[in-house]
């Protein structure tokens, strides 16, 4: 009963045209330390491949000019971190909390308002910064198979600006100039809406001094409700009885290994939908491996497991192999599938269902270890705008009510062949260009 009582949640401390901040006051962890999360909302700053790419080069910027900056407040026990995201710019400090709010301040004024000094201090310093961002772009190439597949099922499940092709961020690498660079860091923190979290060994008195200390220093233009990003939204794939399939040539022409990965998605909503497809996942894992990699030993690399996209639940099952195809990995994949119901659902007990369902309530409300954890937790419901702070506590509930009929109810809705309309599928196939595994190039 203990472990289903949920943490006390964050609180809005304010909500105004500028800012809406969400606190909480250590009560569990007894430590001197704080976070405090900042993200300043614009749908400017991440619209095309062009922007990931200044975004990029950015960030690297920073690391570099505050490195040293960094290295001093680390020894003082502070630490801060810059993400430029699809969404807008977020901001993260930890540390003591006698000296976080001054340090929070000091990194703002740097980036807000003297723009210049975190920028590359040269051409040649640039190319330095673009050079290693393109190194780690050819690292893609030599990725495994099945990274690619996933790779390329993604680039169909998320939208754009949330996600873009590799190929396109090496066209706008290279493209880029450094005065690009300095125009975008002009208006990356110019106008926008800002959302925060402070949690840790801090008063609200306290949290919103260091608020209103942080505002001072971005000195950003409020952003109009209308300005405000996008949330993301997975793209939804039409119910049929076939499935809707990707086929690409692996791009490492010495990678001689076939993948595919097959993604069911699941737009069921509420908690008990939510966590249908976690207990089917964790039926599935032990025969899906047993039945590719034991049985027929089509693969070295089998797994499967659930994706989240915001509402959406996907069920995606990978396997890598040196010996097969990618369309005969896709075939004893789907057949698999295909008689799961049969061969295993079917004959499972209650209690077999009982025991998968308890292990998945005892991973969900397992309590939080430090207080990075729970307020890594807490921002992430604010980042995804659900802000259900119990969320773990009223899927565990929801848990406790599943009995093997939900379970072949689920799996007859969304994942059997014979589902009403048909299923959500999705096949991303790999094609080596060398090897036994090689076939057909797409």
């Amino acid at each position: 009963e203990e472990r289903m009582t949920p943490p006390s949640p964050p609180v809005k401390i304010r909500d105004d045209d500028r800012w809406t901040v969400r606190f909480k006051q250590d009560d569990n962890f007894g430590q001197p330390r704080a976070y405090l999360i900042f993200e300043l909302l614009s749908n400017a700053v991440y619209r095309s491949p062009r922007d990931a790419t200044l975004a990029q080069l950015y960030e690297v910027s920073v690391q570099d000019a505050l490195n040293e900056y960094a290295y001093d407040a680390s020894l003082a026990g502070l630490s801060y971190d810059l993400k430029v995201l699809p969404r807008g710019v977020r901001l993260t400090f930890g540390g003591y909390d006698e000296k976080l709010g001054e340090w929070a301040g000091y990194i703002g004024r740097k980036l807000a308002r003297d723009v210049r000094s975190v920028l590359p201090a040269s051409k040649q310093e640039f190319e330095r910064y673009r050079d290693g961002i393109r190194r780690a772009q050819a690292g893609f190439d030599v990725k495994q198979p099945y990274a690619h597949a996933i790779y390329f099922a993604n680039l169909l499940l998320v939208p754009r600006p949330f996600d873009f092709p590799v190929e396109e961020l090496k066209k706008a690498l290279q493209d880029v100039t450094l005065q690009d660079l300095d125009e975008y860091a002009g208006r990356l923190w110019r106008r926008g809406r800002g959302e925060a979290l402070i949690q840790g060994n801090l008063r609200k008195e306290e949290a919103l001094k260091v608020v209103d200390a942080v505002d001072k220093a971005l000195n950003f233009e409020a952003a109009g409700e209308e300005e405000y990003p996008a949330r993301v939204r997975a793209t939804r794939f039409p119910r049929a009885q076939q499935y809707s399939l990707v086929r690409t040539v692996e791009p490492n022409p010495e990678n001689s290994n076939a993948a595919c990965q097959i993604v069911i998605q699941c737009d069921g909503t509420g908690e008990k939908n939510h966590v249908l497809i976690e207990v089917i996942s964790a039926i599935i894992e032990e025969p899906y491996y047993e039945d590719l990699r034991t049985q027929k030993q089509l693969g070295y690399i089998v797994s499967s497991g659930v994706k989240v996209i915001e509402e959406t639940r996907n069920l995606n099952l990978i396997v890598q192999s040196s010996v097969a195809p990618a369309e005969k990995l896709t075939m004893e994949t789907l057949k698999f599938l295909d008689s799961f119901r049969a061969r295993y659902l079917s004959r499972l007990t209650e209690v077999d269902v009982a025991r998968y369902v308890k292990g998945i309530v005892e991973r969900k409300t397992d309590p939080d270890k430090n207080l990075v954890t729970e307020v890594t937790r807490n921002w992430g419901e604010m980042a995804a705008g659900r802000k259900t702070f119990d969320r773990l506590q009223r899927e565990a509930a929801a848990l406790l009510d599943v009995g093997k009929e939900d379970v072949l109810n689920f799996w007859d809705k969304y994942m059997d062949p014979g589902a009403p309309g048909g299923r959500r599928l999705l096949v991303s196939e790999v094609v080596p260009q060398v090897g036994v595994a090689a076939s057909t190039v797409p």
